[in-house]
């Protein structure tokens, strides 16, 4: 996937998780793309450590499996702030 695909792939997952997790209003379009490149990368962990395929490309699966490592990094994120 070239940089581009993930720049809105990271965005767009990001922002699904923010709104999920309610962290919408604490976050801009740039921690968005962070936090959803980052979920994608963990999620392929996760998933890997399952031993199943991680994110492969722009596909619907590969949306839920970041979708899934972000939701997980905001959960980390919110949890340490809190401790």
């Amino acid at each position: 996937m070239g940089i581009i695909l993930w720049i809105i792939f990271g965005g767009l997952v990001g922002w699904v998780a923010s709104l999920i997790m309610k962290t919408d209003a604490q976050q801009g379009i740039i921690l968005n793309i962070v936090v959803g490149i980052v979920g994608a990368v963990l999620g392929g962990w996760i998933m890997g450590g399952l031993g199943e395929p991680g994110v492969g490309g722009f596909s619907l699966y590969s949306f839920l499996v970041a979708l899934l490592g972000a939701i997980v990094l905001i959960f980390l994120v919110k949890a340490i702030r809190r401790g």
